[in-house]
């Protein structure tokens, strides 16, 4: 499984962001997604979301990923 790494930088909008997506497993069996998110250069927020199986987990993945990509992250 690979991570995935967003940025999406506008500077007429003062804007430089990132968002970090991975699958991994819980100590529970189950698998998760963590999501870290904020400013460039700076500590950011992370969610992390628990799937019952590794295929679920990164089926989320490719789905948050697809919907950062139409909102201008590359």
């Amino acid at each position: 499984m690979s991570d995935v790494y967003l940025t999406r930088v506008d500077a007429s909008q003062n804007m430089a962001r990132y968002y970090r997506m991975t699958v991994q497993p819980t100590l529970f069996g189950e698998w998760s997604v963590v999501r870290e998110w904020g400013r460039l250069g700076r500590g950011g927020q992370v969610r992390v979301v628990p799937y019952p199986s590794e295929g679920e987990a990164a089926e989320a993945m490719t789905t948050i990923e697809q919907r950062k990509v139409r909102r201008g992250y590359q």
